[in-house]
C-alpha cells in the first residue's frame, strides 16, 4: 500500500521510504482485505462513470479562480499605499489566496493527482515554493512519512513540535502542556513563517527530516530550492518596499503568515489530533491493523455536507478519503466518500466524521486538554 502511494515518484523516494522502515521496522499486521475491497469498489465507480481519477474541468476552473485572487490581491496591496483599511483588506485577501493555493493546487499536484504528466505535476507543485514552502521537503515529510505512518510518534514528523506542544502520548509531558489548549492556536500562527525562514532550510542543509536522511539533492533541486525561495522573498518583502514603508511591508508579511498558519494548521490538526482518531499502541513497530485500517482509524472528516468547506479546503475535510486515495483528485472525494463509508461499515471499521468544523475544533481542543493532563469531556463524533 505505501508503495502504491508513491508509484510515480522517482526511485529516490522509494529509497527514502525503505530507509524509514529500516530505522523503525514498522509492520502493518492482520491483512483483512479491507484495502483490496476499497480499491475494487472505488475503481468500479470510476470505470462505471467513465470519469478520470485526476483533475477535471472543475479543478482547472478552480485553479484559474484561485490564481486570479492571488495575483489581484497582491496587486491591490501594492496599490493600497496611504489607505490602511485597503492595505489590511488586501493583505487578508492575499492570505486567502495563499491558503487556497496550498489546500487545492499544490496539494493535488504534489500528490500526483492533478495530471497524468509527472512533469506537469512537478511544475504545478512548485506553487508551494511560490508561497514560501518547499515542494521538495513536503513530498518527503508529508507524502511519505505522514501518509504512510500517520500518527505514529517519532515517525510522522507532523507530530513533532519539540517541547512546545504535546500531540502524542508517547511524547514527554511538561508542566506547561496543561495550558496548551489555550496557547496552541497562537502557536499555529507561526507555522508557515517558520517553514519559509527556518524549518525548510534546516531540512535542506542537514539532509534530515527528524531521524530520517533524505537522498542527496540534485543540482536541479538545489537551483529550484534557492531560486524560487529568493523569488518569494523578492516579491513578498523587497518589491513591496518600493510602494510602502518598511514597517508596513513587515506587517503585511507577518499578517499573511499568521492567517495562513492558523488556518492550515487548524485544518490539518482537527483531522488527526482528536481523541476519536488518535493512535495508541504499546509497541509502535507492530501495528495491529493493515495499513488502510490504520489510516481510517487515525483520521477524521468534518463538515461532509458543506460544499463551501469542501471547495475551500480542497477536499481536506474528507481527510479519510484523501489518506486512502491521495492520488485521486480531491474534486472526487464527496462522490467516493459514500463508497468508503459503506465499506467501513461492512468491515466494522470506525469511520469518524464530525458534522461541523466547530465540533471538530472542539474535539481537537478537548484532546489537547487530555494530552496536557487536564480533565476533559469527550466530544462524540458521528461514526459509521
Amino acid at each position: 500500500s505505501p508503495r502504491s502511494m508513491i508509484k510515480n515518484e522517482p526511485r529516490l523516494f522509494w529509497t527514502f521510504l525503505q530507509s524509514a522502515y529500516e530505522m523503525k521496522k514498522i509492520t502493518f499486521l492482520n491483512r483483512v482485505g479491507f484495502h483490496d475491497e476499497l480499491r475494487k469498489r472505488v475503481d468500479a465507480y470510476f470505470d462505471d462513470s467513465g470519469k478520470s481519477k485526476l483533475a477535471d474541468w472543475r479543478m482547472i476552473l478552480k485553479t484559474v479562480s484561485i490564481m486570479t485572487l492571488f495575483c489581484a490581491s497582491y496587486i491591490s496591496f501594492l496599490m493600497s499605499a496611504g489607505s490602511p483599511i485597503w492595505s489590511i483588506l488586501s493583505t487578508i485577501a492575499f492570505a486567502q489566496g495563499v491558503i487556497l493555493v496550498g489546500f487545492n493546487i499544490m496539494h493535488d499536484a504534489n500528490h500526483g493527482s492533478y495530471s497524468r504528466s509527472f512533469v506537469l505535476n512537478r511544475i504545478i507543485g512548485l506553487s508551494l515554493d511560490l508561497v514560501g514552502g518547499s515542494s521538495l521537503c513536503w513530498r518527503y515529510k508529508h507524502n511519505i512519512l505522514h501518509h504512510t505512518y500517520t500518527n505514529i510518534n517519532e515517525v510522522d514528523d507532523d507530530l513533532a513540535v519539540p517541547g512546545i506542544l504535546r500531540f502524542s502520548q508517547g511524547q514527554p509531558l511538561h508542566p506547561w502542556h496543561q495550558f496548551q489548549h489555550w496557547y496552541a492556536f497562537p502557536v499555529y500562527c507561526f507555522m508557515t513563517i517558520l517553514w519559509s525562514t527556518k524549518s525548510d532550510f534546516q531540512k535542506y542543509f542537514s539532509g534530515k527530516i527528524g531521524e530520517y536522511t533524505m537522498p542527496k539533492h540534485s543540482v536541479g533541486e538545489t537551483i529550484l530550492f534557492f531560486g524560487v525561495r529568493l523569488f518569494y522573498f523578492g516579491y513578498i518583502l523587497v518589491f513591496p518596499m518600493l510602494f510602502h514603508p518598511i514597517l508596513h511591508v513587515l506587517g503585511f508579511f507577518f499578517l499573511v503568515h499568521a492567517v495562513v498558519g492558523i488556518t492550515i494548521a487548524t485544518v490539518f490538526q482537527v483531522a488527526h489530533i482528536v481523541e476519536a482518531s488518535a493512535f495508541r499502541c504499546d509497541d509502535p513497530t507492530q501495528i495491529k491493523n493493515e495499513w488502510a485500517v490504520h489510516q481510517v482509524e487515525t483520521t477524521a472528516n468534518f463538515s461532509p455536507n458543506s460544499k463551501l468547506t469542501n471547495w475551500y479546503c480542497g477536499g481536506l475535510n474528507f481527510q479519510i478519503e484523501h489518506h486512502l486515495f491521495p492520488k485521486i483528485s480531491h474534486v472526487h472525494y464527496p462522490a467516493i466518500s459514500t463508497i468508503i463509508e459503506a465499506t467501513c461499515r461492512d468491515f466494522n471499521v470506525t469511520y469518524v466524521s464530525y458534522p461541523t468544523f466547530g465540533k471538530a475544533i472542539t474535539a481537537h481542543i478537548d484532546f489537547l486538554k487530555y494530552l496536557g493532563g487536564q480533565p476533559h469531556s469527550s466530544v462524540p463524533p458521528a461514526t459509521a
